[in-house]
């Protein structure tokens, strides 16, 4: 592999100007640079309206809010000449010229589709390592095998990475979608999360969507949501002496019902308003716990959450439902899987003895299993 590579990272900040989903793709970008290569991420409007605004709640044309904010980050870290983002709906470019642009895809060695959200326009066809990173498993498959118009966009790529570790593993039911799947995960720079100065408030939290979108079916098989898989824990609250708190999103969600029960509710949308709203709310945080999409759990997937990852590289204990990602990651200390109730309220008592000893742990975990370069350095060596 060349010592310096040209790659385009193709993202999604722009259309969905959100602080969990900016670190998402942002920390492919940087941590790419910071190895020494020549980086330009890449976002495309596509044909419809997909610029999400969180001030107005609306999906439109218009990228005014996310271009805003997709120059503070890049300018913040020093970025400020690696974006472009080109609106079909005005034929415009904005950051990169069309121009520098095409002038850059002509040299490109690698292209990284985070989550698919991109179209592989005709200027993009010809570089040699045309990379598709699944980010949730399972339903991708699933959309590859029941939409044309999604195994078409993939099909255009040359090389297929998932976060669902466990594809292809004979206790793994992701549905087969025809693809060679190789396995990736969540590249995080370390840097980015170090906050000394930030006590934690003494309260678990995650941050989630109770409904992503609609259930999903394959072959007589219902892969659902996290709203499917929170009524066994809904009573967690009553059951520990731990504080509770669920930035939760999405209309369906039962807020009141979850008061009752002694969650905590936080409004997702001042959490993740902007890069630093999300990392404040992770660092005041005593740790977090989460549960998975009832798909990512049913299937045995190995999938792991960008968002859990972020919490071990802030020093917080991590204690997420099992999706079988305790085959690939050491849990046990500072990274704990549950699959029952019983479970939980033992990692609690566990974790209470010694909080600053599984502090320590969930750094060095995400540290050896999540650090940029190692991840990215396997991406790009097994692309």
């Amino acid at each position: 592999m060349k010592e310096k590579l040209k790659i385009a990272v193709l993202g999604y900040i722009v259309r969905g100007p959100l602080g969990g989903l900016v670190w998402h793709h942002f920390q492919y970008v940087y941590g790419l640079v910071q190895m020494g290569h020549e980086v330009l991420f890449i976002e495309d409007s596509e044909k419809y309206a997909s610029c999400y605004n969180p001030e107005t709640f609306e999906l439109t044309k218009d990228p005014s809010y996310g271009l805003a904010f997709i120059k503070n980050i890049f300018s913040k870290y020093g970025l400020k000449a690696n974006w472009t983002y080109y609106d079909f709906h005005t034929n415009k470019w904005f950051g990169k010229t069309k121009n520098e642009v095409d002038r850059f895809l002509k040299e490109t060695d690698v292209l990284l589709n985070i989550s698919g959200v991109n179209p592989l326009r005709e200027r993009m066809r010809k570089i040699p390592k045309k990379v598709f990173i699944d980010t949730d498993p399972v339903f991708t498959q699933i959309r590859h095998l029941t939409e044309p118009d999604a195994l078409n966009l993939a099909q255009q790529h040359n090389v297929f990475f998932t976060f669902g570790e466990n594809f292809g593993k004979s206790n793994c039911s992701i549905p087969d979608d025809g693809m060679e799947w190789k396995h990736t995960r969540q590249p995080v720079v370390l840097d980015f999360w170090e906050n000394e100065n930030i006590k934690n408030n003494g309260i678990w939290t995650t941050v989630m969507q109770w409904d992503s979108y609609k259930v999903r079916e394959w072959e007589n098989q219902q892969y659902g949501m996290k709203s499917k898989s929170f009524n066994l824990f809904a009573d967690l609250p009553k059951l520990v002496p731990e504080k509770f708190e669920l930035a939760i999103g999405s209309e369906s969600a039962p807020k009141e019902k979850l008061k009752e029960l002694g969650w905590g509710i936080a409004n997702p949308l001042e959490v993740t308003k902007t890069p630093e709203s999300y990392q404040n709310y992770i660092w005041r945080s005593k740790g977090e716990c989460g549960i998975a999409k009832h798909g990512y759990v049913v299937t045995n997937s190995g999938w792991f959450s960008e968002r859990s990852a972020a919490y071990l590289a802030c020093s917080k204990p991590v204690i997420v439902q099992e999706t079988g990602f305790s085959d690939c990651i050491e849990t046990g200390a500072g990274l704990f899987s549950f699959k029952n109730i019983s479970e939980l309220k033992e990692i609690f008592q566990m974790v209470h003895r010694d909080y600053d000893f599984h502090s320590k742990k969930a750094w060095e975990i995400c540290s050896s299993y999540f650090n940029h370069k190692t991840v990215l350095e396997n991406l790009l060596s097994n692309s």
